[in-house]
């Protein structure tokens, strides 16, 4: 078992406990249009973490943006099996948290970025706003 390197403290929004590999993206993200429903790959143009797989990632990114209806797409990728295991943000708004409660997923928003690193794992505990970076 990994030994835990570091605990970072923020907001549990979406209770539930997932481990995984992290994907750093340091640019906002839109689920509508920003994420391939049936893939799970980051399609938005552009953007820093495009051609990626959030599908059983640790997703981390700033915030979300764009429609309400990213909320059913979050849903939709659960449903599809390619969601993300956890979601991360520095500061989470209503659409990203909305659809996390939805679908299941553990989120934990208040943790800054600049803390992670791409790749490495880390263990996300939305329930007590824990983020686990193991070692």
């Amino acid at each position: 078992m990994p030994q835990v390197a570091e605990i970072l403290r923020g907001r549990g929004l979406s209770r539930g406990v997932a481990k995984g590999e992290l994907l750093l993206a340091t640019d906002a993200l839109s689920f509508l249009g920003g994420v391939d429903p049936e893939t799970g790959v980051i399609v938005e143009r552009g953007h820093d973490a495009e051609g990626r797989s959030v599908a059983d990632r640790v997703l981390a990114f700033p915030r979300g943006k764009g429609s309400t209806v990213g909320s059913y797409v979050l849903y939709q990728l659960e449903r599809n099996g390619v969601a993300p295991a956890a979601v991360i943000n520095e500061e989470s708004e209503a659409i990203v948290a909305v659809g996390a409660v939805m679908a299941g997923i553990p989120l934990v928003d208040g943790v800054a970025l600049s803390d992670l690193v791409d790749g490495s794992s880390v263990r996300v505990d939305g329930s007590s706003g824990t983020v686990e970076v193991l070692g």
